[in-house]
């Protein structure tokens, strides 16, 4: 897009799109530790790989 000299605006609506849909990533994955690691973990180590997690959040 820079080099086909698109304009200040068409980038920033793509960088937009760009960080939205990482932050859905980020957000689904989440979701889904959630649903499949700590709600059938006993044992405790869920927690701690939840908290890891949340450094890249």
């Amino acid at each position: 897009m820079l080099e086909g000299q698109a304009s200040c605006s068409d980038v920033a609506q793509q960088l937009f799109a760009v960080e939205k849909a990482v932050t859905n990533a980020k957000r689904a994955l989440i979701h889904d530790h959630i649903d499949h690691c700590l709600s059938t973990d006993g044992d405790g180590s869920g927690i701690e790989d939840f908290k890891a997690i949340t450094k890249y959040l």
